[in-house]
């Protein structure tokens, strides 16, 4: 028998190349007035939120080699994707990370203390999204965010709060995963009620070619892109180390979610630099080669020249260098000043109201705490 041949292949948008010139695809011609519509201190802000990640990324991973977290995720090479998406929402959009979207949350309000705490252990909740731009907790349990997404995004339908023809008002949900939980059947179960309910949401996968140590290949045969439209939803592959790509097709694509025009599906095509987790060793399971390939279409190096070949000063990336090192430290130094949660926090936030099982498990391990120094002698 001879096999068939079968092309799996979709086109990409790309408005910025490799070498940072802007030299948009034919697909993504349809965006291109988005961008052109972003005024310099606009464009400026990308710059300067991925430089902050990634600085932020250094502290992090740092502060967890030293002893001070358990864990840190890096997001090292994925900043173009998350940046531009973030970039692209509205303050009463709601965003559903997994727990890699370390900028998103910053750009949305919230204080990355939180982040670090968490990953501390000095928290065993997180923040207030209605507090915090909207930005909701982080998800350690793969893809489950994407259920939760849908079903709020389910709740904004139904309560009316989107469609209505107002750009003011009208919200939408964008749920950021990764290539590996795309295998995950609450993934595919989140799709499944999307497009059933037609939800104003945007279903957006960051493909950093590895989940852990399996490669995407073999994840999936086909490209992700193709995983909306097999759900019946628009999808669109994008190169995820395009800042201007990623925010294009994000922002038209949570208009058309806000409208009424139901779900979207984006994958971003980026690379992850550095480990899954810092418990995790890369070099176990990819090749050197591989990474130097990535490197040169690093996101930062590439809007960086777009920027100078735009007329940007010296003296604007210094200052956001500056900007970018003083920020992180901050951060440092204020993780470092984190108390240690008391005993009292685990049976905190259990409950809404005060139950009288977490009073009887408090008692008991009270009781037992008091055994051991013997001070119920």
């Amino acid at each position: 028998m001879v096999a068939r041949e079968r092309d799996f292949t979709v086109p990409t948008v790309q408005l910025l190349t490799p070498e940072g010139q802007l030299r948009p695809s034919a697909e993504a011609e349809p965006y291109l007035h988005l961008v052109e519509a972003l005024d310099d201190a606009t464009l400026e802000q990308f710059y300067r939120d991925m430089v902050t990640s990634r600085r932020l990324d250094v502290a992090g991973a740092n502060l967890q080699r030293q002893g001070q977290l358990a864990l840190w995720v890096p997001s090292h090479g994925q900043e173009a994707a998350q940046v531009g998406s973030a970039r692209a929402s509205r303050p009463q959009d709601h965003l559903f990370p997994s727990y890699r979207e370390h900028i998103v949350g910053i750009i949305r309000g919230l204080d990355p203390v939180a982040i670090l705490s968490l990953l501390r252990g000095a928290t065993l909740g997180g923040w207030d999204p209605a507090q915090n731009g909207n930005f909701h907790l982080y998800t350690l349990v793969l893809a489950s965010q994407t259920l939760h997404a849908t079903g709020y995004a389910m709740g904004i339908q139904f309560d009316g709060a989107s469609g209505t023809g107002d750009p003011e008002t009208d919200a939408a949900v964008l749920v950021y995963y990764g290539d590996g939980s795309t295998s995950q059947g609450d993934a595919s179960e989140a799709l499944v009620f999307a497009a059933s309910y037609r939800t104003p949401e945007v279903f957006f996968v960051q493909n950093n070619q590895w989940a852990i140590s399996v490669p995407v290949s073999r994840q999936s045969p086909s490209p992700l892109a193709l995983r909306g439209t097999g759900f019946g939803m628009p999808s669109v592959q994008i190169d995820g180390n395009d800042v201007l790509a990623s925010y294009a097709v994000t922002r038209q694509s949570l208009e058309e979610a806000r409208a009424g025009e139901g779900p979207s599906f984006i994958e971003a095509v980026t690379y992850r630099m550095g480990a899954h987790t810092t418990a995790d060793d890369p070099t176990k399971y990819r090749t050197q080669d591989e990474v130097d390939l990535w490197t040169t279409r690093d996101p930062i190096t590439r809007y960086r020249a777009w920027l100078e070949g735009r007329g940007a000063s010296a003296a604007f990336f210094d200052d956001v260098d500056a900007e970018a090192q003083d920020f992180a430290a901050d951060v440092r130094r204020r993780a470092l000043e984190l108390p240690s949660p008391t005993r009292e926090t685990i049976f905190e936030h259990v409950y809404h109201e005060p139950h009288p099982l977490m009073a009887e498990q408090y008692a008991w391990l009270d009781r037992f705490e008091r055994s051991l120094d013997g001070s119920d002698a």
